[in-house]
């Protein structure tokens, strides 16, 4: 979970009152965070960057706070210190208004439609009349890495850019270019550079080089311009310097650029919701107008508020209470969830803010009701009903071939459920293009980019690793393999498979085969082509030899195929010696 660090005294003079560290971790604990450490900026940057670096650092006591991961209105001092004084009673939970100016026209950027092939999706919004001081400036920018580390994985679905207005003029227009045509000079640096030289430029920076890769093999890169073409930022690599903001600045031009419009939303409200508070009139935000490709306008920020209606009952059997309404309503109103009594005290009707992205179901306001109310006030009672647990029979199945597969002498192994595309393709001599694989957006390795389809590259890889072993080895792994399928909510499903893989001086295709009858055996399905039972059927695969590869068909389907390995893919997973290998799938045997 993220951790933010707050300075003690900051907190607590926000806060009203002093506290001890005990009665602070207290404080979390009821408000369901964890203060995790208690430390001073000087050990901090000790830890991190080494003394030399620490020497003139302060030693304020500074607080590391962990917070729950969906909590982004938690992840600065504005948002924790706000959540803790409507928890302690000492203020209200503030209603967020979007308005338009005061006097002038609305802010507006356009989207331009080339944008698509990067990043689809721009956002703003304004803060008018702000004032920040040394704290509040560092909590800000603070907060937006934090929230590009969090909900915009690492700015790959979500960047943000904030500007001072006032050195700049609308409209705005989000483009995106050939980087060489994108030209300007960026964030602390003393001459302009084309987009192809900051790529190289910040290569080697140890904040920025992690970003690159987003959108370095893009034909076009976006890039933000106002009226007079100055640039305001590249997204997602770096703003521009003369839009940079500091202590000076009062009117803050905020952009947010996406590749998913609900988080961008999410993240736009989050920022101007936390920091509209030094606006000259408190939790008002400046809204702007973006134009879309289509033409259409919207107005932005949102900051939607919306009503859920839960049932007193619900609450009080899933936390295991009992409680009135009223006292549930106070509860979540501590929670900044306005809540008052409806339905003639049957249920609670729950005003949700902009801030909690985090409610999406009734079970989620149940749970800031326990929250609130505190865990360790809760009795512990025995359940009124006894449930006798069952194994899943597909877990029970695999279980059991387990025991017989190792009994027949084989090893088990345990391999990585997600691996390298070419893993499952050009190792295994196919076409990626014709794999119905899972594919990771942000994998963060190369040996991470898909999850498996087969068990078959897992295993040679497990034997690659192990060469030295005395021969034959022989291994196997039962585990689910996913796939593709429109057809599921969830765009995949699951697959449990039994591979096996033999390797030594000899094929043993007699071994692989004389395992798929034991296994046969053990699930007790004959030997038949009646349909009734199984049997083998030549087949042609470009992962097997010619010649000695079959299919599996039992009870008149195909469920899998062993045979003798390719040399081309014994020779991709770096093995030297004849292997045979069986993958079935064992879920048409429940």
């Amino acid at each position: 979970m993220p951790t933010i660090s707050v300075e003690k005294d900051l907190l607590f003079k926000t806060l009203g009152k002093t506290y001890t560290d005990e009665e602070f971790d207290e404080l979390c604990f009821e408000f369901g965070i964890e203060l995790d450490e208690v430390t001073s900026e000087k050990q901090m940057l000790s830890k991190e960057q080494g003394e030399g670096r620490a020497a003139d650092a302060s030693d304020k006591i500074i607080y590391r706070v962990e917070v729950p991961a969906n909590r982004y209105d938690l992840l600065c001092m504005e948002g924790l210190t706000r959540g803790l004084l409507v928890f302690l009673n000492k203020m209200d939970a503030p209603r967020y208004k979007a308005v338009k100016p005061s006097s002038g026209s609305v802010q507006r950027m356009i989207v331009k439609p080339e944008t698509a092939q990067v990043r689809p999706y721009g956002l703003a919004a304004v803060l008018r009349n702000v004032t920040f001081t040394k704290a509040s400036y560092d909590s800000f920018i603070d907060l937006q890495d934090k929230l590009h580390q969090n909900i915009g994985r690492r700015r790959s679905l979500v960047a943000i850019g904030t500007h001072d207005l006032d050195t700049v003029e609308g409209p705005f227009t989000y483009e995106a270019l050939p980087p060489e045509q994108i030209k300007f000079k960026p964030l602390n640096q003393t001459r302009e550079y084309t987009a192809v030289e900051m790529m190289e430029l910040y290569s080697k920076d140890s904040h920025l080089r992690h970003y690159l890769p987003i959108i370095r093999d893009k034909p076009v890169y976006p890039v933000i311009y106002d009226k007079n073409r100055v640039v305001l930022s590249m997204p997602p690599i770096i703003n521009g310097n003369h839009t940079r903001i500091s202590l000076d600045t009062k009117n803050v031009f905020i952009d947010i650029t996406a590749t998913d419009l609900t988080k961008a939303k999410i993240v736009l409200d989050t920022l101007v919701t936390m920091f509209s508070v030094y606006c000259k009139e408190p939790f008002i935000v400046e809204y702007a107008e973006i134009e879309r490709p289509d033409g259409s306008i919207q107005l932005y920020p949102e900051l939607q508020s919306r009503t859920e209606v839960v049932p007193v009952s619900l609450i009080n059997r899933n936390v295991g209470i009992q409680l009135s309404a009223e006292k549930v309503a106070s509860l979540l109103t501590r929670m900044c969830l306005r809540s008052v009594v409806c339905e003639g005290g049957k249920s609670v009707s729950i005003e949700v803010p902009p801030t909690r992205a985090d409610i999406l179901h009734p079970c989620d306001i149940v749970e800031d009701v326990a929250i609130a109310f505190g865990f360790n006030n809760i009795k512990m009672t025995f359940p009124n009903t006894n449930c006798i647990a069952h194994e899943l029979p597909v877990n029970k199945l695999t279980d059991q071939l387990r025991l017989g597969v190792s009994q027949a002498g084989f090893t088990e192994a345990l391999t990585f459920a997600l691996c390298s595309r070419d893993d499952i393709s050009m190792r295994l001599r196919k076409d990626i293009k014709d794999i119905p694989a899972v594919h990771i957006s942000n994998p963060k390795t190369l040996e991470f980019q898909v999850a498996r389809t087969t068990l078959l590259s897992g295993l040679l890889k497990t034997v690659a690793a192990n060469k030295k072993m005395p021969l034959p080895m022989k291994i196997f792994e039962i585990s689910d393999i996913v796939l593709k399928d429109t057809e599921k909510d969830v765009g995949t499903r699951n697959h449990r498979r039994l591979c096996a893989v033999y390797y030594s001086r000899t094929p043993g295709f007699e071994v692989i085969h004389g395992l798929l009858d034991r296994v046969m055996q053990l699930l007790e399905v004959s030997f038949t082509k009646d349909g009734s039972g199984y049997f083998l059927k030549a087949a042609e695969d470009s992962t097997y030899f010619p010649g000695r590869c079959a299919e599996v068909c039992v009870r008149g389907k195909v469920i899998g195929k062993l045979g003798v390995l390719h040399p081309g893919v014994l020779t991709t997973f770096d093995l030297n010696m004849p292997t045979s290998a069986l993958e079935i799938d064992i879920e048409p045997f429940l």
